[in-house]
């Protein structure tokens, strides 16, 4: 058995009136993110830990966001590819850990719908996907309200 693990990274700027996706969730909030695609930042962060596992690049590179095919894609389409090309590569999945840091809103009470609609686009249990949420007490950016940062660990496995 070989396994790997991939770290990623990612962040979005927030305004007011665009929608709030985490995790493949939309979030009630009076801000979003300014992005290409939905804007999903912990699903981008999820994509880039699982290509970095195996040296395959980046989320930008995959998808670029100079492309009009990548336009206000739902992320969740953008992680299935991310999961196919893995197991193209004879991996699977077998943990995610996310690290949400953003200030407002709370989002304890949509963490539980995350980490179900997330495993099964990992092809894993629920109790192998952790969702954490954290403020940044507010200091920088995120606590000042202005964007949204997530990290994000996977173990991938060839049996």
């Amino acid at each position: 058995m070989e396994i790997r693990i991939g770290n990623g990274y990612d962040v979005h700027a927030l305004a007011e009136g665009l929608p709030m996706w985490l995790g493949g969730v939309p979030i009630p909030s009076e801000t979003g993110f300014v992005a290409h695609s939905d804007g999903d930042v912990a699903i981008h962060a999820l994509c880039d830990a699982l290509l970095g596992a195996l040296a395959l690049g980046d989320i930008g590179h995959l998808f670029p966001d100079t492309s009009d095919e990548w336009k206000g894609i739902d992320s969740k389409i953008l992680l299935e590819k991310v999961v196919a090309l893995i197991g193209k590569q004879g991996y699977r999945v077998g943990n995610a850990d996310v690290t949400i840091a953003l200030q407002r809103p709370k989002l304890a009470p949509h963490i539980g719908k995350m980490r179900k609609t997330l495993a099964p686009i990992l092809g894993v249990p629920v109790d192998a996907v952790s969702v954490k949420a954290t403020t940044t007490e507010r200091l920088g950016f995120v606590g000042r309200g202005e964007g949204c940062e997530v990290w994000a660990s996977v173990l991938v496995i060839k049996p």
